[in-house]
């Protein structure tokens, strides 16, 4: 069983109105930061590449070197598989980047499946590719396939608005959100969603990339 999927702006209100009666701390949120975005994106290895240029970057830097990858055309695996690594760096990717996007260009990964696998073997299928960490997964899950139920909580963005949310004495690591996100199932994606909103409202700033 895959669960639900997230389709339309419909399923993340309904998401919200769960959330905010099974938890009031998610209504301030809500009250805060308004209902959050969709965030839906096309899949593929695209998505994927889009996600590892991101992975420890700003959202300026991140979007810099998707910008230049798109324009060298790289977002096509055909492309970047012709490029070499200097020609990869040119475009902002560190050098382990580069080797993993290559290594995703490589894999053959089918996506089409990739939608219709349980979270677990799904996140298991993308994290055998070298450069692929359960966060990309996890995010690819949320996003790409639009899982309902996908958490994130080794994203340090929903860590610390965890923290500011829920008046924690310290930020909570993966392991200890990813317990308190539990009780947020079956919403836990437009939970992650509106974490992040309430985030960008609560620093005055932008949080991760998409």
């Amino acid at each position: 069983m895959t669960g639900r999927i997230i389709e339309t702006e419909a399923d993340i209100l309904e998401g919200c109105d769960w959330l905010a009666r099974a938890e009031p701390r998610f209504g301030h949120a809500l009250a805060l930061a308004g209902t959050p975005p969709l965030r839906h994106r096309e899949g593929g290895f695209a998505a994927l590449l889009r996600s590892i240029c991101a992975q420890q970057l700003s959202v300026a830097a991140a979007d810099s070197v998707w910008t230049r990858l798109q324009e060298a055309g790289a977002d096509d695996p055909s492309v970047l598989l012709r490029l070499c690594e200097d020609e990869l760096r040119a475009c902002g990717l560190s050098r382990p980047k580069a080797r993993y996007a290559r290594a995703v260009a490589e894999a053959g990964i089918d996506y089409h499946a990739l939608a219709t696998l349980p979270e677990t073997e799904a996140i298991a299928a993308l994290t055998a590719v070298k450069g692929i960490g359960v966060w990309t997964a996890e995010i690819y899950l949320m996003f790409s396939i639009g899982r309902a139920d996908v958490f994130a909580p080794g994203d340090l963005a929903l860590q610390e608005a965890a923290r500011l949310l829920f008046e924690l004495r310290e930020r909570p690591n993966e392991k200890a959100l990813r317990r308190r996100a539990e009780a947020w199932s079956p919403w836990r994606g437009v939970a992650a969603r509106l974490l992040w909103a309430y985030y960008r409202v609560a620093k005055q700033r932008e949080g991760i990339s998409e």
